[in-house]
């Protein structure tokens, strides 16, 4: 008879550096012992303790493993790049990834596990399923396509150039964006050293003077009197103010009302549907043309739209359910342009449907590349203006009381 008083003090069965962690108790011979297993599921679970001789008496409820890979830190791009460059040499799969598990790296953990889970017999799509923290659903389905066709190659190659002309259109973002953050940041500075440094300074001065001053400047000198008096509770105010800003912008809720707000703007909500449909076209091409059905692809996209054009996209997957070409789902459900659905079209009559949504991605990036050009060249010339025209304002009202006084003592 086995005693079930005080058990030792459980050990761990290194099984993996990935998974879920499983708490067992087990009979080792006559004795009962506690024992965590690390593993991707409970049947896994009981066939690594069969395999070491123990018989389970109970299994507790998986939690998550502390060795779980973080997510957004694998660098998926660089992996793909190795590994088809590994795969073009003349490499199995196994091999590829066991000679990139060789790295110590952050990757080793998340390539490790992967080996193992093929070691085991599983196909490369089902790995990387075991992984969905780290793996991307895009990446997923665009592998479990070409396993199907046996074109992993292909599908890779897809995916890397599907990944950077992504990277291409937010580099293009970015870069515009730059310059104008800039002025901003500087004149904003410039600004704020006038009103909390030079104001306050002018203001002590014209206090002694008890000459009557224009209204405008007068107002500009008892803000530079109230920064001088309280400087440090404004301060703090301000900091209060960032930080909380900060929260909200963390906020999920408060994040999907902001995107709704500049949905609502006329010329940017336009440009925003652009850059979604941009980004739908291109990703929905490159799962058919690997081979994936056209309502499997529609379902691993649907997750890139914006919640605004989520319940649309509903429409046109029910509508390709109902039989309906995919060009009419996509112009009953708004997700296209005129021009987009001409290009549509002439895609399904041709029978290269994923092609010419490529090229209609490529023609919505090249639309938005103009907007972003001719944006920025408006938009950089206007804001100098405003920040020169903000702080030529401050500097006059403080030195027109000066003008004053000139024009009095003559």
């Amino acid at each position: 008879m086995v005693s079930l008083g005080a058990l030792p003090k459980p050990r761990t069965l290194q099984t993996g550096n990935c998974g879920m962690l499983f708490h067992a108790k087990v009979l080792n011979g006559a004795q009962l012992i506690e024992i965590d297993v690390h593993a991707h599921d409970a049947q896994e679970a009981t066939s690594q303790l069969k395999a070491k001789g123990l018989t389970l008496v109970a299994l507790s409820q998986p939690r998550k493993s502390t060795f779980a890979p973080k997510k957004g830190k694998f660098p998926l791009n660089l992996f793909s790049q190795e590994l088809l460059t590994l795969l073009r040499s003349g490499l199995n799969l196994v091999e590829a990834i066991e000679a990139l598990a060789l790295k110590v790296d952050e990757t080793q953990t998340v390539l490790q596990a992967l080996l193992q889970s093929l070691q085991q017999g599983k196909s490369f799509s089902a790995a990387l399923e075991r992984q969905s923290d780290t793996f991307p659903l895009l990446f997923i389905s665009t592998v479990s396509a070409s396993e199907r066709t046996g074109d992993l190659h292909h599908a890779l190659e897809r995916y890397i150039n599907y990944e950077n002309q992504v990277h291409l259109l937010k580099k293009k973002v970015v870069s515009a964006s730059i310059y104008p953050l800039l002025l901003i940041g500087v004149g904003g500075m410039v600004i704020l050293f006038l009103l909390g440094f030079v104001v306050p300074k002018f203001s002590a001065v014209y206090e002694g003077t008890g000459a009557d001053l224009p209204w405008m400047s007068q107002v500009m000198l008892d803000w530079g009197g109230l920064i001088s008096r309280h400087g440090d509770q404004m301060l703090w105010g301000v900091a209060v103010l960032v930080v909380g800003l900060l929260t909200l912008f963390q906020q999920t809720a408060f994040r999907a009302w902001l995107m709704q707000w500049i949905w609502k703007i006329p010329a940017v909500g336009e440009k925003l549907q652009l850059y979604q449909l941009a980004r739908f076209y291109r990703t929905l091409g490159m799962l058919l043309r690997g081979g994936t059905p056209i309502m499997a692809a529609l379902s691993s996209v649907s997750g890139l739209l914006d919640r605004k054009l989520a319940g649309q996209m509903q429409m046109a997957q029910k509508k390709v359910s109902e039989g309906s070409p995919l060009s009419q789902a996509l112009h009953h459900a708004r997700l296209t342009t005129p021009i987009g659905e001409r290009m549509l079209l002439v895609g399904e009559r041709g029978g290269n449907i994923a092609d010419m949504m490529e090229r209609i991605a490529d023609f919505y990036d090249e639309e938005l590349a103009r907007w972003i050009d001719w944006f920025t060249r408006l938009f950089e010339p206007i804001l100098m203006l405003v920040i020169g025209l903000v702080i030529g304002v401050v500097v006059l009202l403080l030195y027109m009381p000066i003008f004053e006084l000139a024009g009095q003592i003559q």
